[in-house]
């Protein structure tokens, strides 16, 4: 059997552990949850987004590399503010019909652009410019400079266009700011969110489960039925009470 000194270094190592532990189980858990109750879709904007858009035909356009002058790998497309342009190499933008380079996006094209991808009847409450992003900003990892188009909504939603290339890149609302909040406190990167390899994470998750296991230990070694099962002296007291009888 174990000793009651043992047992009651177990019993406060697990109380301790709990206490310590405790916080970041229950935000485990509300996590979770959140994510199981919730359409990912909606949490991506898909709703504020309109699902079909009109694809305007033009004529009279030059090839890419008759646009830019030089070898042309890749090529796309593009429609900013009623005009055709290309966007070559992923790097320079063209009109598809002068050829003349475009040198980033405008605040009327970049609304244009937001007008084109977000559902009808949005107000717009104003545009910034960002040229630099945080390690917890929203449009973390996204290309910049970028224009932010407000909306004056609850939700408060804020759609991100890239200026370099004139692409609807994402909008945040409400529910995604709360998603990204409860996905940092479940994955524990507090830096850049998705990071399932660092330490603190490791860490929690070791002292997790010593936690668990300790709580196994205290039930066997605090069980009725287990003490009766391996106390020697109990077996030899009830063996002699029937040789009596």
């Amino acid at each position: 059997m174990v000793k009651r000194q043992t047992a009651l270094k177990i019993r406060q190592a697990h109380r301790y552990l709990g206490i310590f532990l405790g916080i970041q189980f229950i935000m485990w858990t509300v996590s979770g949850l959140y994510f199981s109750w919730t359409d990912i879709d909606e949490i991506h904007g898909d709703q504020y987004r309109k699902t079909e858009m009109a694809h305007s035909s033009f004529e009279g356009l030059k090839s890419p590399s008759e646009s830019s002058g030089m070898e042309v790998h890749s090529v796309e497309l593009k429609e900013i503010a009623g005009e055709p342009y290309y966007w070559i190499n992923h790097s320079m933008l063209h009109h598809a019909r002068t050829g003349e380079m475009k040198h980033g996006l405008t605040e009327a094209e970049a609304l244009s652009i937001a007008e084109k991808n977000m559902i009808d009847g949005l107000k717009v409450e104003g545009v910034e410019r960002i040229t630099e992003t945080g390690n917890h900003h929203e449009y973390r990892g996204g290309p910049l400079p970028a224009y932010v188009v407000s909306y004056d909504t609850p939700e408060n939603i804020r759609a991100y266009i890239s200026i370099e290339d004139g692409t609807f890149r994402t909008l945040r609302h409400r529910d995604w700011r709360w998603f990204d909040f409860l996905w940092m406190t479940h994955t524990m990167d507090y830096e850049g969110r998705d990071d399932f390899n660092n330490i603190i994470l490791r860490v929690f998750s070791l002292l997790g489960l010593i936690t668990v296991l300790s709580g196994f230990v205290l039930w066997y070694i605090s069980s009725p039925t287990i003490r009766k099962f391996l106390d020697p002296k109990k077996k030899k007291k009830k063996k002699t009470k029937k040789t009596t009888v």
